[in-house]
């Protein structure tokens, strides 16, 4: 239950962090990824997207750590929505021939990491 609760803790600043970050400077954050905010309902969309869904989730997991009743939705929920991601990202880069894009393949590690990670919380907290 450590390992899951450090791991909890871990992604919830990651998260957080991330999620301030593309809230105060939404441009800075998506030039990043190659993205350009063309108008200003696009910066509203990146602030609330990126960093408001980012912020919610974050607070969530610092709340799972605390209720052991919360511990093991919360892991599932981050080896559901880490899968989606890495499975999405990988047929984008197919789709947009994404050998090159080292931003793309940094975040599908970090997606892949963490799902193992995830899984593995997931697995020791079931014994």
């Amino acid at each position: 239950m450590l390992f899951s609760r450090i791991l909890l803790a871990v992604q919830a600043l990651v998260l957080a962090g991330l999620g301030i970050a593309y809230f105060v400077r939404p441009e800075e954050m998506t030039n990043l990824s190659g993205m350009l905010l063309m108008a200003p309902a696009a910066i509203t969309d990146v602030r609330a997207y990126y960093g408001g869904l980012q912020i919610g989730l974050a607070t969530y997991l610092l709340l799972a750590m605390s209720r052991v009743d919360l511990t093991r939705a919360a892991l599932t929920l981050l080896v559901l929505l880490y899968s989606a991601m890495a499975l999405a990202r990988i047929g984008g880069l197919w789709l947009d021939g994404g050998l090159q894009q080292t931003f793309n393949l940094t975040a599908l590690l970090l997606e892949v990491v963490s799902v193992g990670l995830c899984f593995v919380a997931l697995r020791q907290s079931s014994r």
